[in-house]
């Protein structure tokens, strides 16, 4: 991967928090904002801010920065998030049930429609906000609601046969919770969330601070 597309993957994912940025200052009254005023706000640098937003092709204007809203429309249409993308989710566990019920995944353009679970206790097909069906319906639903993405969030021993559904269900894009490794054929996206990755790094980042402060915990 060049250093480039590297690059790229970064600055993307900080879109979203200048996003939230922006609804914040929007919220507060500002119609302007500079890209100080996000630097500031993000605790970033202003240098960075330049680059990420430069992905997007939106121009500031010399003098006074960008228009809150004109900057809010560019980045939400950049990402996609201006239309809802509909999504099933597999495995309503307790995480998968805190997914259903997240209110900012629909602020972020993404619409949980549908859940499935192979336990016959979990099934309700009448449940709200999210209905729940057994495993062998997601085919024939998939093709009639044109579902691309699956949400997984099974324990690790069931991620692959739960992937081989969903794949054969012709969903084309998979955003994994599962700390296992999946295979999936040529064509198919998958963005995993490494939960013990992220523990790790937060983890070292709070051993670099509890050392530098010279703190007398062990």
């Amino acid at each position: 991967m060049s250093y480039e597309r590297i690059a790229n993957l970064t600055s993307i994912k900080r879109l979203p928090s200048y996003i939230r940025a922006l609804y914040h200052f929007r919220q507060a009254g500002r119609e302007v904002v500079s890209t100080t005023h996000l630097a500031e706000y993000l605790g970033v640098d202003a240098i960075t801010v330049r680059k990420d937003l430069a992905i997007t092709e939106i121009v500031g204007k010399p003098g006074s920065g960008y228009p809150v809203g004109e900057l809010l429309d560019a980045l939400e249409t950049f990402l996609g998030w201006h239309n809802e993308t509909d999504a099933f989710l597999v495995g309503m566990g307790n995480l998968g049930r805190a997914l259903c019920d997240y209110e900012g995944l629909k602020h972020h353009g993404l619409n949980i429609v549908g859940a499935f679970d192979i336990d016959p206790a979990k099934i309700n097909p009448e449940a709200r906000p999210v209905p729940v069906f057994p495993m062998e319906r997601m085919s024939g639903l998939a093709r009639r609601l044109h579902i691309n993405i699956g949400i997984l969030a099974v324990p690790a021993a069931a991620a692959q046969e739960a992937t081989d559904v969903m794949v054969d269900a012709g969903l084309i894009a998979i955003w994994s919770f599962t700390p296992a490794e999946i295979s999936v054929p040529e064509g198919i996206i998958v963005q995993r969330e490494d939960i013990a990755s992220s523990f790790a790094v937060l983890s070292r980042k709070l051993h670099r601070v509890l050392h530098s402060e010279g703190t007398d915990e062990k």
